[in-house]
């Protein structure tokens, strides 16, 4: 099997990447974490990256310039290893629309809503303060517009009376740190890939079912 070469963009302690590491860990999945890579040189995720022998790299955003130049510097290492495709997992730099067309197809995200609701930060506030009765995760290919991209993946939770942002964030998360494996797995089998802007899936589901809230 050819295993595809993926890098991890992270700014932090990294736990969605450390999900992506573990699935990745076993030989029948399609891909490899060939690199972690940083904006932060003191990010949690990097020494947790070394501990399971993944190469991990930092590139500080604050000794460039310019965020052009940053990304060059960015683009330059994943080439020069030969990634195939780059997860973002709590990467906190919006990217120029320069770094996410070189990597148009190629680059996903997760994002602690779901989309199209919710863009951007404060997810779970907003969900409280709309009233939702469902909350959830999205994993979808980046574009130029924040959030905004073709959606891979979804998971969904339940709001329940007395939620905090910290109670659902909490529920949300371990979502995320199922979605974003089964997500990337899909892709790099061939299973869901990015035609003319939208994904295309290779295999169907049984749809007959539904998720309800409260059940």
């Amino acid at each position: 099997m050819n295993r595809r070469r993926i890098a991890v963009l992270i700014s932090g302690r990294g736990s969605n990447m450390v999900s992506l590491i573990e699935a990745a860990q076993k030989t029948e999945f399609p891909g490899e974490i060939a690199l972690v890579l940083s904006n932060r040189p003191d990010a949690g995720g990097l020494e947790r990256a070394k501990a399971s022998g993944i190469e991990a790299l930092a590139i500080d955003h604050k000794a460039y310039s310019t965020r052009e130049s940053f990304e060059q510097a960015i683009d330059e290492a994943l080439r020069s290893r030969d990634i195939d495709f780059v997860c973002l997992a709590g990467f906190m730099r919006v990217l120029t629309s320069w770094f996410v067309e070189r990597w148009e197809g190629r680059m996903i995200n997760i994002h602690p809503s779901l989309l199209p609701l919710f863009r951007g930060t404060h997810t779970h506030k907003r969900a409280l303060e709309e009233g939702v009765l469902v909350h959830g995760c999205t994993v979808h290919f980046v574009v130029p517009e924040l959030d905004a991209g073709p959606i891979v993946a979804q998971a969904v939770v339940p709001v329940i009376p007395g939620d905090t942002e910290d109670s659902l964030a909490k529920r949300v998360l371990a979502q995320e740190h199922l979605l974003y494996p089964q997500a990337l797995r899909m892709i790099c089998d061939g299973r869901a890939s990015l035609d003319r802007g939208r994904v295309l899936f290779t295999k169907g589901w049984n749809a007959e079912g539904a998720l309800r809230s409260p059940s």
